[in-house]
């Protein structure tokens, strides 16, 4: 029994404006009926207090190959820009005692003392990449804060974290790049998931042969209690995860973050001014603008009633949709969209809930928290400087370019 509608929501796959289309999802209600690149239909969860329950209930699924019958089948071509997503085999995609194992054998590679010695790395990273953006704007007047700033950061401390080499860094790039633009064609999205074994095998294979006390290495070499390691499939899975989501989404947090203060000169002032800390900005902006918007995908293992009578079938796709979430007038009142510092309620769920919350969400936040206070506190007029252009994807939310006139060095 199913009572999804036989006309959802058609999503824009190039995410040209999830505020508005967030809007309407909301309005619909907590779960509304979507479709996706490909003709894929979902239910789209923005109800915050629903999506926190289903993010913990043993009755979703990530695991494809058991429990989402249109995978089982063979995605058709035209939704092959989902294989990138589900067709890996990783804590991302792994259910009950499969995503326990995963975890475990990942999370020392994440530990608190590995995660703050990289603080002085990060505070170097700013302060060269701060340099060359005074450089730059010495130039030509104006800088692109994501190019300049918030995606070379998060890139370069990832890629030192995980011991990948300069030369094998571009081809990394270009592939997270690809797998987070859902305007690809089923071509080009194919392509995509076929070169993943190419680039990141090639790093598995450099670290094999000169392993090192990076990530990589730790990965390669680790077991958990009983011994099983991580497959050769498992552990070219996790570095796509591990390194696509530990620099693409910081990059969006980042650039966020500094999109919301330079539109809202007001919130901007209560930091200046000592009111409001970093820290207040980084969980504001992560509820307000989280680096994800709809995260594909996770499946009912078996039919789930909703209030209102609807009911997510068995072996239905269900997608995370953290914006509306985090933004849903419901849970945070009539101003969700607001980006205000002094939001008493500022709990979110942009780095998942539960047994799936992000394993690099204190990196993250270390990260946005030495950019931010390096940026604003050398360039305290930084101010907007053109028109910014939203990334191409209905997955992530940030911007490809966002232009900014640093104005006066305090040096």
């Amino acid at each position: 029994m199913t009572a999804t509608p036989a006309t959802p929501l058609r999503l824009d796959p190039s995410g040209s404006d999830l505020r508005a289309e967030t809007a309407l999802l909301h309005r619909r209600g907590p779960a509304v009926p979507v479709e996706l690149p490909g003709g894929v239909t979902a239910w789209s969860i923005t109800g915050h207090d629903l999506l926190k329950e289903l993010l913990t209930d043993d009755r979703v699924s990530k695991d494809p190959r058991r429990h989402y019958p249109l995978f089982q089948r063979g995605l058709p071509p035209e939704a092959s820009w989902l294989m990138s997503w589900i067709g890996v085999t990783n804590m991302f995609t792994a259910y009950g005692a499969d995503h326990r194992r995963l975890r475990r054998l990942v999370a020392p590679a994440f530990t608190a003392r590995r995660i703050q010695a990289l603080a002085g790395d990060i505070e170097e990273i700013a302060d060269g990449l701060l340099d060359a953006m005074a450089e730059e704007a010495g130039r030509g007047g104006t800088v692109d804060l994501i190019a300049g700033y918030a995606h070379p950061l998060p890139l370069e401390i990832i890629c030192r974290l995980m011991g990948v080499p300069d030369d094998l860094r571009p081809a990394a790039v270009d592939l997270i790049g690809r797998v987070v633009d859902t305007t690809l064609s089923p071509e080009e999205a194919q392509a995509t998931f076929e070169a993943i074994p190419v680039v990141l095998g090639g790093l598995i294979e450099r670290k094999r042969e000169q392993p090192g006390e990076d990530m990589t290495s730790v990965l390669i070499s680790t077991s958990d209690e009983d011994g099983s390691r991580l497959s050769g499939e498992e552990l070219l899975f996790t570095l796509l995860l591990v390194i696509g989501a530990g620099f693409e989404t910081t990059v969006n947090l980042i650039g966020n973050a500094v999109h919301s203060l330079l539109t809202h000169p007001d919130q901007h002032g209560l930091v200046r001014d000592g009111t409001h800390s970093w820290d207040d900005v980084i969980e504001e902006t992560l509820r307000s603008a989280p680096s994800v918007a709809n995260l594909p995908l996770r499946y009912a293992v078996e039919d789930i009633p909703l209030s209102g009578g609807a009911v997510i079938a068995k072996g239905d796709a269900i997608l995370a949709g953290l914006l509306g979430a985090n933004t849903d007038p419901s849970h945070y009142g009539p101003d969700a969209e607001r980006f205000d510092l002094a939001r008493e309620d500022k709990n979110h769920l942009a780095f998942g809930y539960g047994v799936h919350h992000c394993l690099g969400a204190p990196l993250a936040r270390l990260e946005a928290r030495i950019a931010l206070s390096a940026l604003f506190g050398r360039f305290p007029g930084l101010s907007p400087a053109g028109e910014p252009r939203p990334s191409a994807t209905f997955v992530m939310y940030g911007w490809d370019r966002l232009p900014v006139a640093l104005g006066e060095s305090r040096d």
